[in-house]
C-alpha cells in the first residue's frame, strides 16, 4: 500500500493482526523480514506511552530529553516548552516526577511533544484511547490540523468512529496480511460487520457447547 503526501490513513484489524508491529516499522524501531519499506521524510510515533522517559525526571525534564531526542536542540526545546506544557495540561504536575503520572498524564505529554517538532509523518498507535474525552477532543482537533497543513498520518485504533473521523482510507489488516484497503467508510464497515458476525458465531458456538 501506498499513503501520499498530506494523506490520513486508518489501520484497524483485530489484537494480533500486525497492526502494532507494522507500526513500530513504519516508526523505524523494527525492520521487516520481508518485503520492502520506503519513507521519506521526518517520522514522529507515539507507539507506548511513556516510552523513551525517564521516570526520575521531572515532566520538564523529560520534554528536554525527548525533544533532544528527536532532533531538536535545547534552544528549539526552550522555544517549544511552554506550548508543549500548556497543551499537555499537567499544571503543577510538570515539575513532578514522571513516575508519579497516570496513564492519561503520560499520554498528555507525549502527544504534546510528539505533535511539536514539526513532524511530516506521524504514527500514532492507540493514544487517543486514554484521556478524558476533553483532550481527546484536543487531539483530534491537532491531528486534523496537521493533516490539513500538509502532514501524513497513520493512525491505528479499535475506535472506528474515530478513524472514520480522522482518516481518508483505511486499511484492514489479518494475520499481517491486507484483507480490504480503500476508502474509510468502506473499510471500517466492513470489518465491524466482520467482527459482529464473529462475536454471533461465537455465541453460537459456546451454547451449542453447553447443551
Amino acid at each position: 500500500f501506498d499513503v501520499e503526501v498530506g494523506e490520513s490513513l486508518g489501520i484497524v484489524g483485530e489484537n494480533g493482526a500486525g497492526k502494532t508491529t507494522l507500526l513500530a516499522m513504519l516508526a523505524g524501531l523494527t525492520t521487516p523480514t520481508r518485503g520492502h519499506l520506503s519513507i521519506r521524510g521526518r517520522v514522529r510515533s507515539i507507539l507506548e506511552l511513556g516510552a523513551g522517559f525517564h521516570g526520575e525526571f521531572t515532566g520538564r525534564e523529560n520534554v528536554y530529553l525527548a525533544g533532544q531526542a528527536q532532533g531538536l536542540t535545547r534552544a528549539e526545546v526552550t522555544d517549544r516548552i511552554d506550548r508543549i506544557i500548556e497543551f499537555a495540561e499537567l499544571g503543577e504536575f510538570v515539575d513532578q516526577p514522571v513516575r508519579t503520572y497516570s496513564s492519561g498524564m503520560f499520554l498528555r505529554l507525549a502527544f504534546a511533544i510528539a505533535t511539536s517538532v514539526d513532524p511530516d509523518i506521524l504514527v500514532v498507535d492507540e493514544a487517543l484511547a486514554v484521556g478524558d474525552q476533553h483532550f481527546q477532543a484536543k487531539c483530534a482537533e491537532r491531528i486534523d490540523r496537521f493533516v490539513r497543513g500538509g502532514g501524513t498520518l497513520v493512525f491505528c485504533s479499535h475506535n472506528l468512529y474515530q478513524v472514520k473521523k480522522l482518516c481518508q482510507r483505511a486499511l484492514w489488516l489479518e494475520h499481517g496480511r491486507v484483507v480490504q484497503y480503500g476508502m474509510t467508510a468502506a473499510v471500517c464497515d466492513a470489518y465491524a460487520d466482520h467482527s459482529r458476525f464473529r462475536d454471533i458465531e461465537g455465541r453460537i458456538g459456546r451454547r451449542q457447547g453447553g447443551a
